[in-house]
């Protein structure tokens, strides 16, 4: 029971039948599924035929059953930058006030970072603003999202450099920002250290779906004057830590079912 309202006990068993149907992927039979989650074997039939015949799930030619076409749809309707955006705006805001800086989440659109949130002190100073679009390969938030892409649409994205320099910290030659964007993927976090602009230096961390994929990155911003270097442990956490509680928040405990039932 949550928030003082009971739940319907055969719904729940349902959705706990479907979820484990789904996660055994179309390998064992609905007897196999049902001695697995400690189910009654006619109580498991029946469940199954329910979800079947309303299309959630459907059989294999072997028996076996995997996501059937109501399912699917449902998901393919979930814009999940969409849901980030909306489940983001409190911790975007706590961690703006957490670190004393300015905080913002973008998503990748079109080789282009889009900003969808911005919050923090001094936030209306920032010449970024919400809805804008901006280059992808001189920013942290566009690295993230540049070092997510697969080898070839990064290849393809570094094909279209050199880049036009905004500062004289600028990476334009594609190696370099291959190189950047490959460190990046290894330690997890990337810096623009007055990169897109002179005087300001930003960090940023993936925000990750329910398959596990790149869907935004959040960030933080500073002056250089009064960015620590010495902090730079304590902004890293701050910033992993805010992006597990979006994820969290955003898809709970759906990476399962939606990652199965994509096939992936």
């Amino acid at each position: 029971m949550r928030s003082g309202v009971p739940a319907i006990q055969s719904t729940t068993r349902v959705l706990a039948m479907l979820e484990a149907v789904i996660a055994d992927g179309g390998r064992s039979s609905v007897s196999a599924v049902a001695r697995q989650t400690g189910v009654p074997v006619a109580t498991a039939h029946r469940q199954v035929a329910t979800l079947v015949a309303e299309g959630y799930l459907a059989r294999t030619t072997r028996g076996a059953h995997i996501a059937g076409p109501r399912l699917l749809t449902l998901l393919h309707q979930v814009d999940e930058k969409q849901l980030v955006v909306t489940a983001a705006a409190p911790f975007i805001a706590d961690l703006a006030a957490e670190l004393g800086t300015i905080a913002q989440l973008g998503t990748l659109e079109n080789d282009m970072v889009t900003y969808r949130l911005k919050a923090g002190s001094g936030a209306n100073a920032l010449f970024t603003k919400v809805g804008m679009q901006l280059e992808a390969y001189c920013s942290a938030i566009g690295k993230v999202l540049l070092a997510s892409l697969s080898d070839a649409e990064q290849q393809a994205y570094l094909a279209t450099g050199p880049f036009p320099a905004l500062t004289d910290r600028t990476l334009t030659a594609p190696n370099d920002l291959a190189r950047e964007l490959e460190k990046v993927r290894q330690q997890g976090f990337a810096t623009d250290d007055a990169e897109i602009a002179r005087g300001l230096i930003c960090m940023a961390v993936p925000i990750r779906g329910v398959r596990g994929q790149v869907v935004a990155a959040i960030s933080i911003s500073r002056s250089s004057a009064c960015w620590q270097d010495r902090e730079r442990d304590r902004y890293s956490q701050a910033l992993l830590r805010a992006a597990g509680q979006i994820e969290q928040s955003t898809f709970g405990g759906m990476g399962s079912l939606a990652g199965q039932a994509s096939g992936s």
